[in-house]
């Protein structure tokens, strides 16, 4: 066939298409959003037993800019029964807030119990919901793995950097949060936040890192949980679900929970273990 031709009936098309109007306004109708409860409830030894039960709202739903405290309050699922047992023990948490101010997080069920040091038992939560639908989960607590040793190492421009090293048992399997806060534990972002497990460790020794980023004076907080695996699935889907959320090419996100029962709920019931240094750069 002639080249001449070719390019000819390319260039026909190719006009053609540009005089078209490609653009077309789609219309997309949604199923109706059903709301789920949303559960967490962290057990951290020396605190008082205490979750946040909330219900999810729809993304699409507008969050009103002045009148915020009476939008929040309408999330919150109240009149719940809530009992965590363990051992030969339970325990009932009331439909109250409680605020944290050293972590800057609140409840809404609370105990003046606290949580003991126990490695051994499951810690078995049972909320039925006013509607009578029904929340389980089963966790434990894991013993504090301690930071073994901290490094503060300085380049020819005086920055510093952080090297935390831990001691990993090698005859099981585990899983570990890494968190590093620069000033505040409460009033700043962590500069990292992310989960692991000790699958491609070396020599039972896990060092964790940061770049030549701090100067003389600042403050960092290292912490390290020692977390299970439904917990370790549980930060892993949220944070996928984050990173997918606004991408028109992703899947949506699923947060992985290790919650049952018949209240379809999502959210997370787990043990709270850490070591937290401080660190000041000289």
């Amino acid at each position: 066939m002639n080249i001449k031709y070719i390019a000819a009936s390319l260039l026909i098309i190719l006009i053609s298409l540009s005089a078209c109007n490609l653009e077309k306004q789609i219309e997309i109708v949604l199923p109706e959003y059903e709301s789920q409860p949303v559960l967490e409830c962290y057990l951290e030894p020396g605190k008082a037993f205490r979750l946040l039960l909330s219900k999810s709202n729809s993304y699409f739903d507008p969050i009103p800019s002045d009148d915020l405290l009476p939008y929040l309050e309408s999330l919150l699922i109240s009149n719940a029964d809530v009992r965590i047992r363990f051992g030969d023990e339970e325990v009932v948490l009331n439909n109250q807030v409680l605020v944290d101010f050293e972590t800057g997080k609140f409840y809404n069920y609370s105990s003046a119990e606290i949580v003991p040091e126990n490695f051994s038992d499951n810690f078995e939560l049972e909320i039925i919901l006013p509607d009578g639908k029904l929340i389980t989960a089963i966790t434990r607590i894991l013993p504090i793995v301690p930071i073994d040793s901290i490094s503060i190492e300085k380049n020819a421009e005086n920055k510093a950097r952080c090297l935390v090293y831990i001691k990993d048992n090698p005859n099981e399997v585990n899983y570990y949060r890494r968190m590093l806060h620069n000033g505040s534990i409460v009033d700043s972002f962590p500069e990292q936040d992310f989960v692991t497990d000790d699958k491609l460790i070396e020599n039972n020794i896990f060092v964790f890192g940061t770049g030549y980023n701090y100067e003389p004076g600042d403050t960092i907080f290292n912490t390290i949980f020692h977390i299970d695996a439904s917990y370790s699935r549980f930060l892993t889907s949220i944070q996928n679900s984050i990173s997918s959320n606004g991408n028109p090419f992703a899947q949506p996100g699923v947060i992985l929970t290790n919650l049952s029962g018949n209240a379809n709920a999502i959210g997370i019931f787990t043990g709270l273990s850490y070591d937290r240094v401080m660190s000041v750069i000289p």
